[in-house]
């Protein structure tokens, strides 16, 4: 197994396995399908391939017509350009009607680097829990990406898979099972709940290396399923721990952070801190420098971690 791959390899090479075994799924991309890996599915199945061209609302209007005319349909561009510039059409056409339409949009959050924030979705998860009806999942690594298209595909209904371009550490072996709403429980702990997503999962783990060397039990919970979200996980670990950070590839606006805390305030309230991007838009960079800099990192977590331990 590879030590690193990008969620949206992950994601190209599924497609190509599932367009296989079902020969309903059609697949449309907004001219990135070299980018979104749904190039490999273009070659295997043309006759079920669409390039919608720069034109993302229509393709989603697209998707529409044909998931009502029975199809399970992917469709994929940039999150960015999936979650802004289809907005009104992902709301309305697929999510109202509970469509069988499936977003998987690549891309996300500040790691696509030097492109910029024009094209660095930090808001995409706020978008998409935020619709009524819409499933949103953020795998944290290849062999989850991989299972979450299969079960995104057996569903019914609206969902969003959030996947990344840049290579992560895969996690995850041949024995996971992907289970949509059911966090997973990476590390065991007392001292701190750590909630991750995407790729943050990984570098969770790292940040609970860090405080053991402290001395700090953590545990480690991997929230895949952002909506909906896992309330009796959440509930269980904030209460066994008595403090919670979160941490995501995204503005601690309207993601993760405010889920989980959506979650504490009703059912365990327990001191809390986010780890995210701290509500600005992001800047070229090589992917790294940019979690450093936008304190997306095993050392922030660790940070984070301690702060609430001593507001306990």
């Amino acid at each position: 197994m590879a030590d690193k791959q990008a969620t949206r390899d992950a994601y190209g090479k599924a497609l190509v396995a599932l367009g296989e075994k079902n020969k309903n799924l059609v697949v449309l991309d907004a001219d990135l399908s070299k980018s979104t890996k749904t190039a490999d599915f273009a070659k295997a199945y043309p006759e079920r391939f669409i390039n919608a061209g720069i034109a993302e609302a229509n393709m989603v209007g697209v998707a529409g017509g044909l998931a009502i005319a029975g199809k399970t349909v992917f469709v994929s561009s940039f999150a960015m350009f999936a979650s802004g510039r289809a907005f009104e059409q992902i709301r309305n056409t697929v999510a109202y009607p509970k469509l069988n339409v499936k977003i998987a949009a690549t891309h996300a959050g500040i790691t696509v680097g030097e492109d910029g924030a024009s094209h660095q979705a930090i808001e995409d998860i706020a978008l998409m829990r935020a619709v009524p009806n819409m499933t949103v999942v953020v795998p944290a690594d290849g062999v989850e990406a991989t299972q979450a298209v299969q079960t995104l595909a057996d569903m019914k209904g609206p969902a969003y898979l959030r996947l990344g371009r840049l290579a992560v550490p895969v996690i995850f072996d041949e024995n996971y099972k992907f289970e949509l709403g059911k966090g997973v429980i990476m590390r065991e702990g007392k001292g701190v709940a750590i909630f991750a997503c995407g790729m943050m999962v990984a570098v969770a783990l790292e940040a609970a290396e860090m405080l053991k060397t402290e001395g700090i039990d953590a545990a480690v919970i991997n929230i895949h399923t952002i909506k909906p979200i896992d309330v009796e996980l959440v509930s269980r670990y904030a209460a066994k721990c008595g403090a919670v950070v979160t941490a995501e590839e995204h503005n601690i606006i309207g993601g993760l952070g405010s889920a989980v805390a959506e979650v504490l305030s009703e059912h365990c309230p327990v001191p809390m801190a986010r780890v995210g991007v701290m509500d600005i838009f992001g800047e070229s960079g090589k992917p790294a420098d940019l979690l450093v800099k936008y304190g997306l990192t095993a050392e922030n977590i660790a940070l984070h971690a301690k702060s609430v331990i001593v507001r306990k």
